[in-house]
């Protein structure tokens, strides 16, 4: 790890929010539904699909979590009207899993319901530990009625994915895969990167063997040449899997996997509460930081 980076992962959570924001700005639609469609219009353009959050987290009040579900209905009834090719991200803390999981589940699953009645669908994120086995109960319960219609996450650095795909072979799976990117304790989450990236690859190969639908969600060279070889290997229709990237992170490479022939979906985040997410993402990216320091002094991103 570079010295700059470095600094970026360590001392990130401490710098101000408007300097953060300077780095971060490409990497987040803005602050209202209309910038994540008109972002997500432009991914359409590409031949790129988008999923759309609302951004923010670990709500303190019921009334809150009634905002951000009323906020989400209007993202799903957006998309709808707009024709625009998206779904919806939800986290289920906005939802108010920290306040009532009764509460957040059926907030969550009114959200289903409506994407089902317009043929769309709702992702449930993951979030930290504390989240998970409440997450993938709450996936496990609404795929019964809703399968098409909802997914959930997993993360490769947690100890438990493997046996969390098993878990939920009894029925079809529409799972993203990422690596994670929260603070775990070790006991949880593997800490080396390799083994990261190693159990990533493991969990994508038993996923596909469960004939899960994989969101792809890596921007690692060597993840996505592992994900291309296991996809050949099964002999897997382009309709079986997509990969997923975050707005505004690698757009060559973005452009070679939809040349391709492979569908690709983006990340859009939006909303006012964009500083815990913009400050993990430069913590987990330092590259970020680096390449819109570059753009500011002229310099190019260096890629």
């Amino acid at each position: 790890m570079s010295l700059f980076n470095y600094a970026v992962s360590k001392g990130i959570m401490f710098v101000p929010g408007p300097l953060v924001g300077i780095f971060a700005r490409k990497y987040i639609a803005g602050n209202t539904l209309d910038d994540a469609v008109q972002v997500t219009r432009k991914l359409n353009a590409q031949g790129i699909k988008s999923t759309i959050d609302v951004l923010g987290e670990f709500i303190s009040s019921k009334a809150e979590a009634a905002w951000f579900k009323n906020q989400a209905l209007e993202v799903l009834k957006t998309i709808h009207r707009t024709g625009i090719d998206a779904n919806l991200s939800i986290k289920p803390t906005q939802m108010g899993l920290s306040l009532d999981p009764d509460l957040a589940y059926a907030n969550i699953e009114e959200l289903v319901a409506y994407a089902k009645s317009i043929k769309n669908f709702v992702r449930i994120d993951m979030e930290d530990i504390s989240c998970t086995s409440q997450t993938i109960n709450f996936y496990n319960r609404l795929r019964q009625a809703y399968a098409p219609h909802v997914g959930t996450v997993l993360q490769s650095y947690l100890r438990r994915t493997l046996k969390d795909i098993n878990s939920l072979n009894s029925a079809p799976m529409n799972i993203r895969l990422c690596k994670g990117i929260y603070n775990e304790p070790r006991e949880h989450a593997f800490k080396h990167p390799e083994v990261v990236n190693k159990n990533f690859v493991l969990a994508l190969e038993r996923l596909f063997e469960h004939k899960a639908y994989v969101g792809i969600a890596t921007h690692h060279p060597v993840l996505i040449f592992e994900a291309m070889r296991l996809i050949d290997k099964y002999g897997l229709k382009p309709s079986e899997y997509e990969f997923q990237m975050l707005l505004g992170v690698d757009e060559q490479l973005r452009q070679i996997i939809t040349a391709q022939g492979h569908n690709l979906r983006i990340y859009v985040p939006f909303g006012s509460a964009w500083l815990p997410y913009a400050k993990r993402r430069l913590k987990e990216n330092p590259d970020i930081a680096r390449n819109a320091l570059r753009q500011m002094l002229g310099l190019g991103t260096g890629s």
